[in-house]
């Protein structure tokens, strides 16, 4: 957000509205720092129904965004969240990307269902949601077979989109410009602990999804059989490579990509300096962030140089990021615990995931910061003070080393996670959830949230475009003891600008939502 501070005049206006006794509706003025009003000056709205109406303008592409406005408890797991949110660097995809949700919860976690295996996958390597629609790209390393894109159908069924270039797998997904891009890799299957792939085709090539169904080839990365990860930063696709040696490059359109300088670290087993992997890609406050898979570190990007933000623990390896309370989060292997990155060399372990060993596929979910695992593959939530809960295990796979909670994305109001080497893919959801899978533009949007007892809805610009139906909320209690916050929640920051912000305790119509949507902020 934009950061200027708050008058004590508007505070002044802002705290006596707020202790008014229980009014209909309130309503608040442009917001664009984030402002935390006290849980016993908020409003508590119980079981009841009610609405959100707000202005919301988020341009910036390089901050992601988090919470609009939120009042949610962590501990009692209770509260409500509407956010626009982004997934970068969940392992090697841009998981989502400017999507807005409004969730609800008081404590009701929800059984994991099993939503089938894409294809052959011995696991889906990259999933991500784009324009309503979510993808999974496989590993499917058997003689003959190689990796392909898939559309989830619903249920346990997948239809495939097709090869790309033949190799085993489909290791990265990211939307750029409107359009969904892959990147293809010979994975080395032995890094799981499983018998090599038969099909030594390379990869390393990119790939654009054109009208839904045709692959267009943007071109091979130079000296790289793997794509390690795809982000988008300063409005330009970039890729990394998985395998050595060592690369990072930039799309320039076409079939054409620009080798930029890799990021020079320590061999963490020599301390000799030299070029080393940048894998997971993601974006935050303002920068490219990378894990590496040479010596447990994270580098940092602006644009023109690296920055080496320092060993995270005593770890090898880092494998993916996640933005939690507008903090960036890195996975680590082998001491399985996620650290949190306090300035550049400064990091704090939050905590080890039961007795795991490597983390993986990370994000937040409906105000749950969760994580998957390395060798049972399972799904953690986070607690506060280092402590981790499990929630699940999804891999029941026997007789093999190694079971992987690999990536996650979120679509439809639900979690997604893939797993190996069972090659399925699960879903759930904690409390409930409505979502927009379409990337917001910027400019101005007016958006509408409204609960009622058995249904959650999202509107944007006056119209309704996600609904959420057949559940029983009529008993959730989402009074709380949290403070009501905009602009800010257990997603971060909403880097952009709120104006007439309105919280109404019952359901609006759709001919009011039609109407407040036409009064458009002047500034």
């Amino acid at each position: 957000m934009k950061h200027r501070l708050f008058t004590q005049s508007l505070l002044a206006a802002l705290l006596p509205s707020l202790q008014a006794a229980e009014p209909a509706s309130q309503t608040w003025p442009l917001v664009d720092r984030p402002l935390v009003i006290p849980a016993d000056q908020s409003p508590k709205l119980g079981t009841g129904d009610f609405s959100i109406s707000v202005w919301a303008r988020a341009d910036a592409t390089d901050r992601i965004t988090g919470d609009l406005v939120s009042q949610y408890d962590p501990k009692k797991k209770r509260g409500f969240h509407l956010t626009l949110k982004s997934n970068p660097g969940v392992t090697s995809s841009v998981a989502n990307w400017r999507h807005l949700q409004f969730g609800i919860d008081d404590d009701k976690p929800g059984v994991w269902r099993d939503c089938g295996r894409p294809g052959k996958a011995l696991f889906a390597f990259t999933m991500a949601t784009h324009e309503g629609a979510l993808y999974a790209g496989t590993c499917e390393p058997g003689a003959g077979d190689s990796g392909h894109v898939y559309r989830y159908e619903g249920a346990d069924r997948w239809k495939s989109l097709g090869t790309l270039d033949g190799s085993n797998a489909v290791t990265a997904l990211a939307a750029f410009e409107g359009t969904l891009y892959a990147g293809t890799g010979k994975y080395r299957v032995a890094g799981s602990s499983l018998p090599e792939s038969q099909n030594q085709q390379l990869g390393g090539r990119v790939y654009r999804l054109d009208g839904g169904t045709q692959w267009v080839d943007c071109g091979q990365l130079p000296d790289t059989e793997a794509v390690g990860g795809l982000v988008v930063f300063q409005g330009q696709l970039f890729a990394s490579s998985l395998y050595k040696p060592a690369g990072f490059f930039r799309y320039e359109g076409g079939t054409r990509w620009t080798r930029l300088p890799n990021a020079i670290g320590p061999d963490y087993q020599t301390g000799v300096m030299g070029p080393r992997r940048v894998v997971s890609l993601s974006v935050h406050d303002g920068f490219l962030y990378a894990t590496s898979y040479d010596g447990g570190r994270v580098y940092r990007y602006d644009g023109n140089a690296w920055t080496d933000c320092g060993q995270v623990g005593d770890n090898t390896q880092t494998y993916a990021f996640t933005s939690f309370e507008g903090s960036l989060h890195v996975a680590t292997w082998r001491s399985g615990r996620v650290f949190r990155f306090d300035d550049v060399g400064r990091w704090t372990d939050i905590g080890r995931l039961g007795e795991e060993l490597e983390v993986m596929g990370m994000m937040v979910y409906n105000g749950r910061f969760i994580a998957g695992t390395l060798p049972l593959a399972q799904v953690h939530a986070y607690d506060g003070e280092g402590k981790w809960t499990l929630w699940q295990r999804l891999d029941h796979t026997p007789d093999v080393q190694y079971r992987r909670a690999w990536t996650m994305a979120e679509h439809a109001g639900e979690v997604f996670c893939s797993t190996l080497p069972s090659g399925k893919v699960f879903a759930t959801q904690q409390g409930r959830q409505v979502s927009w899978d379409h990337t917001l533009p910027s400019g101005w949007h007016h958006i509408v949230a409204v609960k009622t007892a058995n249904r959650l809805t999202l509107h944007v610009d006056g119209k309704q475009v996600a609904e959420s139906i057949g559940f029983d909320a009529s008993s959730w209690n989402l009074d709380s003891t949290a403070p009501l916050r905009f602009g800010t929640g257990m997603n971060g920051p909403f880097n952009g600008q709120l104006a007439d912000l309105q919280l109404h305790r019952r359901a609006l119509a759709a001919s009011e939502i039609e109407q407040l949507a036409a009064k458009k902020p002047e500034k």
